[in-house]
């Protein structure tokens, strides 16, 4: 499996940098949102789409909690203020879908403002893809089990305790609630131009493959090649590194 994972992402990798030329060449612009459960693997996937591309050309968003300024503003304004420009694409670690499954499976927001907010919600997105904007949106999917053993390892592995938060622990008695605020979230939300789509992330490489496979086959052709500079010739020898004051030298230790 790993071998055969190994040589799909490097294919997927120079399809996504075919995509990444395009986008830049036709000026369009692309959102993608990526929703889920706590570990389901939203943060590798993003890891995976952006690991060889220009960082100048995609940004990813992930939100902190809002700031008390930011609770007093319009819901979508701090999310407009990630969207791309020209030739750009935003991959959103979750975004204003927490306030459809996160929020109001906490209680962090009132039954009005998530009613308010389901209403809002097309209307937004077609304001977004009415101005030529390419959104869409996943849902990665994992079963319980398979969550609880990956809160295990988060816990077992220092390097990776940051991730699990305290909403995160108290989240994971909300499984059969999250899953219910998905289902209307996802009926509610799911339209032509800006649909849903559900990837099976129990095991997260396969998912990664097949989400990204299905995210380049919904955007424009990509076939170009990638352009081969040429690099112009040296004018004489090759010179060596020479910053004289050796105090600013980094101690060679490796």
């Amino acid at each position: 499996m790993n071998a055969r994972y190994r040589k799909a992402i490097k294919d997927l990798e120079l399809e996504l940098t075919r995509l990444q030329q395009t986008l830049h060449s036709t000026g369009q612009r692309l959102v993608v949102i990526f929703e889920g459960r706590d570990t389901a693997g939203k943060g590798g996937v993003i890891k995976r789409i952006t690991e060889s591309l220009d960082t100048r050309g995609y940004r990813i968003a992930a939100l902190p909690k809002p700031s008390e300024r930011e609770t007093t503003q319009w819901y979508f304004q701090r999310y407009v203020a990630h969207l791309p420009s020209a030739g750009e694409f935003v991959l959103f670690d979750r975004s204003w879908y927490n306030r459809a499954v996160v929020e109001p499976a906490m209680g962090f927001c009132s039954k009005a403002e998530y009613a308010a907010f389901l209403e809002a919600v097309p209307a937004f997105e077609k304001l977004l893809t009415d101005d030529g904007i390419i959104l869409l949106k996943y849902w990665l999917a994992v079963d319980q089990a398979a969550q609880e053993q990956r809160f295990a390892e988060r816990v077992d592995n220092p390097l990776k305790r940051w991730k699990i938060s305290p909403v995160d622990l108290a989240v994971r008695r909300k499984y059969s609630e999250m899953g219910r605020l998905r289902d209307v979230m996802i009926e509610r939300t799911h339209t032509e131009k800006a649909p849903w789509f559900v990837v099976d992330f129990n095991d997260q490489k396969r998912g990664q493959v097949n989400l990204i496979r299905h995210l380049l086959q919904q955007l424009p052709q990509h076939d170009g090649s990638i352009a081969k500079p040429k690099l112009p010739k040296l004018k004489g020898k090759p010179k060596l590194e020479h910053v004289t004051d050796r105090a600013l030298w980094v101690p060679d230790t490796f």
